[in-house]
């Protein structure tokens, strides 16, 4: 009576997958991707980017907080 284990798929950077070079804050849509909806950066373990991307990503997210293009939080309800 083996248990069956769960296989989890190797997650796949997304910017490597679309051949982006640099990630850039003009690009807001793609950035907020990478948000949780309480406005926190998500981690790499999650998104499953590489440590160069993360880096990029994290650096355009503080580039569009510190121009209002994102919030640095969303107001409690």
């Amino acid at each position: 009576m083996g248990k069956k284990r769960f296989e989890s798929r190797r997650k796949v950077c997304k910017v490597c997958a679309e051949k982006i070079d640099n990630v850039d804050y003009k690009n807001f849509q793609f950035v907020k991707s990478f948000t949780m909806e309480s406005g926190k950066i998500l981690s790499r373990r999650i998104t499953g980017t590489c440590a160069k991307h993360q880096r990029q990503i994290t650096k355009a997210i503080k580039r569009d907080r510190n121009l209002a293009i994102l919030p640095y939080s969303l107001p409690k309800k």
